[in-house]
């Protein structure tokens, strides 16, 4: 069962011709690259405004701003295909899914006309700065602030795992405008802060143990001055803003946890009916067949869940918790599939020159990054 064989319910004739486009720049600029990228430690700007010329860049945005006013299906179809052929970690869904979203539900009228058509084109890369190293999945205890001055945000403080740290020219950074008032969430605001301004400055791209291609920074702001009219929104609304864009931001993880689930299971089936042991394949153990049948029963089950979401999310219905069990159940299905795919492998899955072995190291971070597992765990026992 390959991407091509799956009888989904989520999209439609237009969806899956635009899938052909992006399959083809998948095939054609990404996957060749993928292992040089790798070792390099990040994805060269350039790709980025090829792929925005295809319309692979926040399908979802207003046409009156640049971009195409489609649905995310179109979002969705760009993170399968990237999981599935690119094999690379390209950082478009953290602008196509995430932070395109906050500009364009609560940015000003100024905002968007300025930024909007950038990142659709991939002329600007963004990034959204939240975790801090004192803080992970606690927003209500960040520590970066932004204080008046005038006219004037002056901040100061230090992000950390910042996707895209390295390549982004705007950054969305969660910091306290207000650090007396209680509940501490309501002195949480987005600021909108550029690249080139004086005191931001970009760390080390962080070493990790997977998604090497993917730029993770630490970022520090040091007196960075920006004007009030660089507010996203409302001051002191951050935290609500982020709280009502997580579930889109959960469900796109899922997304590209199964298809890169299947991916690997792809690969795996091709991999043992080739592969010789004792005299023969080692898909001709009984074993290997029950293993494989497991997890492709769980795929089964996991398309079929995915596309409900997908079409929960096309009506506006999908919860938070429905977000949150959805990034759950996906990312630890990815990991089953990993770990049980590598142990096919052998040997072979343990040396990175294997698809496998890549796979599996960059499967890792999905139970950690959009809220850890056990957060989603919390979130939806709450609503019990």
């Amino acid at each position: 069962m390959s991407l091509d064989e799956l009888a989904r319910t989520a999209y439609t004739p237009d969806h899956e011709a635009f899938r052909q486009t992006v399959r083809r720049f998948m095939q054609e600029e990404v996957a060749p690259n993928a292992v040089k990228w790798d070792e390099e430690k990040i994805v060269p700007r350039e790709i980025w405004p090829k792929a925005g010329e295809l319309g692979m860049l926040c399908p979802t945005v207003p046409e009156e701003y640049g971009g195409l006013g489609l649905d995310f299906g179109y979002n969705a179809i760009v993170n399968e295909e990237a999981a599935y052929f690119g094999g690379s970690p390209l950082g478009f869904s953290l602008q196509s899914d995430i932070v395109v979203n906050y500009l364009v539900q609560y940015g000003s009228e100024e905002q968007k006309q300025k930024w909007l058509p950038r990142l659709v084109s991939g002329e600007t890369i963004t990034a959204i700065a939240m975790t801090e190293p004192g803080t992970g999945s606690d927003l209500q205890g960040i520590r970066t602030t932004a204080k008046k001055d005038g006219n004037h945000y002056v901040i100061n403080g230090s992000k950390t795992y910042i996707t895209n740290g390295q390549n982004a020219d705007l950054i969305l950074v969660c910091a306290k405008t207000d650090t007396e008032v209680q509940p501490a969430w309501k002195g949480v605001s987005i600021i909108l802060v550029e690249a080139d301004r004086e005191g931001f400055a970009r760390g080390r791209n962080l070493d990790k143990i997977g998604q090497d291609a993917a730029d993770t920074s630490e970022l520090f702001f040091n007196d960075v001055r920006v004007p009030m009219t660089n507010c996203l929104g409302e001051e002191g609304k951050g935290f609500i803003y982020l709280m009502s864009e997580l579930p889109q931001e959960r469900l796109s993880i899922a997304v590209s946890a199964q298809a890169s689930a299947q991916k690997a299971y792809d690969d795996t089936v091709a991999f043992v009916k080739d592969r010789k042991a004792f005299g023969k394949t080692v898909f001709d153990f009984q074993n290997t067949r029950f293993v494989l049948a497991d997890l492709k029963t769980k795929l089964q089950v996991g398309w079929a869940h995915l596309d409900w979401a997908l079409n929960r999310h096309a009506k506006k219905e999908l919860t938070a918790t429905e977000g949150a069990a959805a990034k759950l159940w996906h990312t630890e299905l990815q990991w089953e599939i990993m770990d049980k795919c590598l142990q096919l492998h052998g040997g072979a899955g343990y040396m990175n020159e294997y698809p496998i072995a890549r796979a599996w190291r960059g499967a890792r971070v999905t139970r950690i990054f959009g809220g850890t597992n056990e957060i989603m765990k919390e979130l939806i026992g709450r609503s019990l």
